[in-house]
């Protein structure tokens, strides 16, 4: 796939889909420096086919993606999806906005636990859905957890039928 200047619809549904992505950024020098960025599902949002937006929420306080957005505007979002082993990599341009209280609103989830101080708003350049070579899927535990449930759930039916049939359900043990 080529390089793409506009969001579409399959982008627009990864993007809603991510929990985190790394954001990439350089000063003036072009000294680089990448930042994890994380929140609920969807909190990176497509605002228009162009355009990207997210709270910005208190952290560290290091401020050095800040201080690169002041000097250089250019940055790179990398989103990966790790169990269907999909990445997306887009290259463009930011601004934090932060006298626009309502803005920052917009982006934030009121449910989120974070304290959302500003806006990051991105301009698309170009983006890129690439190779899934050599990326290992990886599940959270959102994505587990049902499948640990139905194991747990069936262990204990097996376990009851055990005591049902006389027997001692903890006297079994799996071969080392």
């Amino acid at each position: 796939m080529a390089w793409q200047s506009r969001l579409t619809a399959d982008l627009a549904q990864f993007i809603a889909e991510r929990d985190h992505f790394y954001f990439g950024s350089a000063n003036a020098a072009g000294r680089p420096y990448i930042q994890h960025r994380g929140g609920p599902k969807g909190f990176l949002k497509v605002l228009d086919e162009k355009t990207l937006g997210f709270a910005d929420f208190a952290g560290n306080q290091q401020f050095v993606t800040l201080g690169h957005l002041a000097e250089n505007d250019q940055v790179f979002l990398f989103l990966i999806d790790y169990p269907n082993r999909r990445r997306v990599k887009i290259r463009g341009r930011a601004r934090a906005i932060g006298d626009d209280p309502a803005l920052t609103r917009s982006l934030a989830d009121p449910d989120y636990r974070g304290r959302a101080e500003r806006a990051i708003l991105i301009e698309i350049g170009e983006w890129d859905m690439n190779c899934p070579s050599h990326i290992q899927p990886r599940w959270d535990a959102a994505d587990l957890s049902p499948a640990f449930d139905r194991l747990e759930r069936r262990i204990r039916q097996l376990e009851a039928q055990v005591r049902e049939l006389g027997g001692d359900p903890g006297a079994f043990h799996l071969p080392e």
